[in-house]
């Protein structure tokens, strides 16, 4: 089995793959002032009442935007099942044409870029991964990365607005039924919704635009569900894409 650990600025995702399915899958929250013994006790804790005990998992990876836990999750899962990860960079074999990896690319776009291309290897394809930032990513069927755009994520843009206006409260995150609102929260339901919309498909056509190719849009992350039927121009929506990505890359690695 593979024990998977994917290390992001709001939340870890930690996931356990049997060779067909993803049969166990946590979300904690990211705390980087957390000690390498309280990660231990946390991991520990999941792993006992889930499915890895220690003799079914032979494999480890990690992806990891956030340098100071990446040490400690590294650790732990060298104490709990004595193997040391895969260690996801820019050195290791993605699938990819390695120099046009731009060199400050996150291992997480790396992942979803490495599953794109695996899964669509004719297509040129933009991966939209809605979370904590927006991030589009796209390759195209040469295996070649053309290059990442970024946004504020909905929940920043969200906590952003209650953060710092006095009257404005936070909302959920819900289509809108108009796209003026007539309440503070349809507003700003609105906003949200319908102008990340607007911004994804906008970024879509002028990629395509630029390069002069037709692109294959697959859509991840936490919010994908949430915001994904309101844009007409995604292809597929996977909340394992990046996972996915990881477990393809320890296989070529």
């Amino acid at each position: 089995m593979l024990f998977a650990v994917d290390i992001g600025n709001t939340n870890i995702v930690i996931a356990i793959h049997d060779g067909k399915d993803w049969v166990e899958n946590w979300r904690i929250h990211s705390d980087a002032k957390k000690t390498t013994d309280e990660y231990y006790v946390l991991l520990e804790s999941l792993s006992k009442h889930g499915k890895a005990k220690k003799y079914n998992i032979d494999r480890a990876v990690i992806s990891s935007v956030v340098p100071n836990l990446t040490r400690a999750i590294e650790k732990n899962i060298k104490r709990l099942f004595d193997i040391s990860p895969i260690m996801i960079n820019q050195e290791c074999i993605t699938g990819l044409i390695p120099s046009s990896i731009p060199q400050q690319i996150g291992n997480d776009l790396l992942c979803n870029l490495a599953q794109a291309h695996n899964l669509h290897p004719l297509k040129n394809v933009m991966v939209v991964d809605f979370g904590t930032a927006l991030t589009m990513s796209c390759v195209n069927n040469d295996g070649e990365v053309l290059g990442v755009s970024i946004a504020p994520g909905l929940i920043t843009a969200v906590n952003s607005l209650f953060g710092n206006t006095a009257q404005l409260p936070q909302v959920e995150l819900k289509k809108p039924k108009h796209v003026m609102g007539r309440t503070t929260d349809q507003s700003i339901r609105s906003g949200i919704m319908n102008g990340y919309a607007g911004l994804v498909e906008s970024m879509i056509l002028r990629t395509e635009a630029e390069y002069g190719i037709e692109l294959h849009v697959i859509a991840t992350g936490g919010l994908s569900n949430t915001i994904c039927k309101e844009i007409n121009r995604i292809d597929e929506v996977d909340m394992f894409h990046t996972l996915n990505g990881m477990k393809l890359i320890a296989s070529l690695n």
